[in-house]
């Protein structure tokens, strides 16, 4: 039987992970079993923060709402219950980006719903 040499795999191996590892802090850029580990945390930490971003920005757009509802003398929840019984399907960051960019649309929004 011939002899394998896996040196070149490994190798490749090697430099993939250091690659992904590329601005990390310290020896976690350029030593392989901390590279390895860093990775491990990092993308653990990467996959929560996709999930923890979309509750971060539904509650900017609640806030956002309220603060141009109130300025029109409505709170939020009344905002919300009243497109719910006015049957208005306008989701949070549509009623956000309206309070923020175009409050003459909002204060229309808000007209329709009292």
């Amino acid at each position: 039987m011939t002899r394998v040499k896996r040196g070149v795999i490994a190798h490749k191996r090697r430099e993939k992970i250091l690659k992904y590892t590329k601005g990390f802090r310290w020896g976690r850029k350029s030593k392989e079993r901390a590279a390895k580990e860093a990775l491990l945390h990092a993308w653990t930490h990467a996959f929560r923060g996709r999930k923890e971003k979309k509750r971060t920005f539904r509650a900017l757009w609640n806030v956002k709402i309220n603060a141009a509802a109130r300025e029109l003398g409505m709170p939020y929840k009344d905002v919300i219950a009243g497109l719910k019984a006015k049957k208005i399907d306008l989701d949070r960051k549509t009623l956000a980006d309206l309070a923020e960019n175009q409050p003459t649309a909002f204060k229309a929004v808000i007209e329709r719903v009292r």
